[in-house]
């Protein structure tokens, strides 16, 4: 099972299924990581393997949808590729919880909100209900998807979250009010 991102900038990535959390359990940081930066995301469950998806044959390829985060160990992103695809690889570092809603959801306004310590940071309404077979069509022109793979929209730009001197945050999340994230990061 792999993790297909369509990053804020447009490309595709692949996270390893074991950056995969969806139990919402704590994040426990290692010692080498300073500082964590994020982005919110939605994401489908794929129930049809393909490559290639037309945009027209799109919504055949999926059956769910959520709301979770992508965190990223900000230190290890040097400005090198590599750097970037190790800070993709930190284990547990993709908050993509289930049990998940069904894709018809998408046919209504989807409110997603997220707060950190009691606090909103993100609040967005999709209104769109093509945002994941868009996804669809433009990540399987580069790889191939297959049934049970997670493919993830990276909603904004990676942001600041937390740092090693704050020592942790408490975060949580919603999809059209209803809770699905609530967890901690602790250094």
């Amino acid at each position: 099972m792999n993790i297909v991102v369509l990053t804020a900038n447009g490309k595709t990535v692949v996270r390893p299924d074991t950056t995969w959390e969806r139990d919402n359990e704590d994040l426990y940081v290692p010692e080498f990581v300073e500082s964590m930066t994020w982005t919110p995301v939605i994401f489908a469950r794929i129930s049809k393997p393909g490559r290639s998806v037309g945009l027209k044959f799109a919504d055949r390829y999926y059956d769910g949808v959520g709301f979770g985060m992508l965190l990223y160990p900000e230190n290890m992103i040097d400005g090198s590729p590599e750097g970037y695809a190790c800070a993709c690889c930190l284990d547990h570092s993709s908050f993509l919880p289930f049990p998940m809603k069904d894709k018809s959801i998408l046919k209504e306004e989807i409110a997603l909100r997220v707060s950190k310590d009691g606090a909103e940071i993100y609040a967005k309404t999709i209104m769109d209900p093509a945002i994941i077979e868009k996804c669809l069509a433009e990540v399987t022109k580069y790889c191939y998807i297959r049934t049970g793979d997670l493919v993830v929209i990276e909603l904004e730009p990676r942001g600041s979250l937390c740092s090693r001197e704050d020592g942790r945050c408490e975060l949580s999340g919603s999809l059209c009010g209803e809770n699905c994230l609530v967890f901690k990061i602790v250094y």
